[in-house]
């Protein structure tokens, strides 16, 4: 074989493989992205699901090969039934909900959990100058109902301080009633969340907030997901976890940012940004912060949590904590 001869095979091949390469390469750009239901408890516009929304917006899901469609729930515990049943992969609630879901014969384990806090505060107005619990004997606190994990936080609260539900008019006046009622000062406190607690501040009220778990160890916000899942198709929650810290992420680490592009992904909030700023730092102070390990569940305090459960017949006994959660998500073991 001539040396000009040998020289054409070789060009010919190249030209060959960079013909093959241009066909190949679009089409694994282009390689579908997995349709994934995640189930919320609430409708998803709200603040409390910014990591999520961020998550979307900054294209997290979509580089983990995902086209994430949020979908509302009716709480937390109808996300955890339709997680277990298999209606969706995933789900968003409290980190206190497989304790009942577990109760109920549910299959369903958290998987991560979203900041080492309460995401329930005691909120109350300021001139009322309410320090501890045990100053809401007589009074009335609103709270958005009594099956939520919110009432279950107050109630958790006052057993601290030697009170229970009957020692204090405790009002469930659903979602808006809840922080409303008590802007209008029909309510000298409430068992609420930062969305509610910015929402009555807008309206007007001053106030002083107490974290719950000064007093009682309440969870963060969770993500759940089933056994089966777990077991069968663990590649797919780990995506769905490490992206969605990355969006409680650019929380933690800005939430002035945070808050821009949350508004321009949830228009519903335009215009908003520096309320939504104020939500946003909120939860770092009083949920996201002091975390160890990004999203870790903290086994000794779902004990104490599961402890309180039982005792207050919430659930009928105990379930093995293994069978509550697992970290296998957020520590890569």
């Amino acid at each position: 074989m001539t040396k000009a001869s040998f020289i054409g095979k070789r060009l010919t091949c190249a030209s060959l493989m960079a013909a093959a390469l241009s066909v190949t390469l679009p089409a694994l750009a282009q390689a579908p992205l997995q349709e994934v239901t995640y189930l919320l408890p609430a409708p998803g516009t709200l603040p409390a699901f910014g990591p999520w929304m961020l998550a979307q917006a900054k294209g997290y899901y979509k580089a983990e090969g995902l086209d994430v469609k949020f979908v509302a729930a009716r709480g937390g515990v109808d996300v955890a039934k339709q997680v277990g049943a298999g209606n969706a992969v995933i789900g968003g609630a409290i980190g206190d909900t497989p304790i009942i879901a577990r109760s109920q014969g549910i299959p369903i384990k958290a998987v991560a959990v979203l900041g080492a806090g309460s995401l329930t505060q005691m909120v109350s107005h300021k001139d009322e100058r309410i320090e501890s619990p045990r100053e809401l004997k007589g009074k009335t606190v609103t709270v958005i109902s009594y099956t939520d994990t919110t009432y279950y936080a107050l109630l958790g609260m006052l057993s601290k301080v030697g009170l229970t539900k009957n020692d204090v008019n405790i009002q469930a006046a659903g979602p808006a009633g809840v922080w409303q009622q008590f802007a209008a000062k029909k309510a000298v406190a409430m068992a609420g969340v930062p969305d509610w607690t910015a929402s009555a501040m807008d309206a007007g009220a001053q106030v002083d907030i107490l974290p719950a778990d000064v007093y009682f160890k309440s969870m963060a916000q969770a993500i759940l997901a089933s056994d089966e899942t777990i077991q069968k198709n663990p590649q797919l929650i780990q995506k769905l976890v490490r992206a969605t810290l990355k969006g409680m992420k650019d929380i933690m680490a800005n939430p002035k940012e945070a808050a821009a592009a949350y508004v321009q992904h949830v228009p519903a909030h335009k215009g908003k940004e520096a309320g939504i700023q104020n939500v946003f730092e909120m939860y770092n102070k009083y949920v996201y912060s002091n975390q160890k390990v990004l999203g870790q569940m903290d086994e000794a305090r779902l004990g104490e949590l599961q402890k309180f459960y039982v005792s207050n017949a919430v659930v009928p006994k105990e379930t093995p904590l293994k069978d509550l959660y697992t970290n296998q998500f957020v520590t890569g073991k």
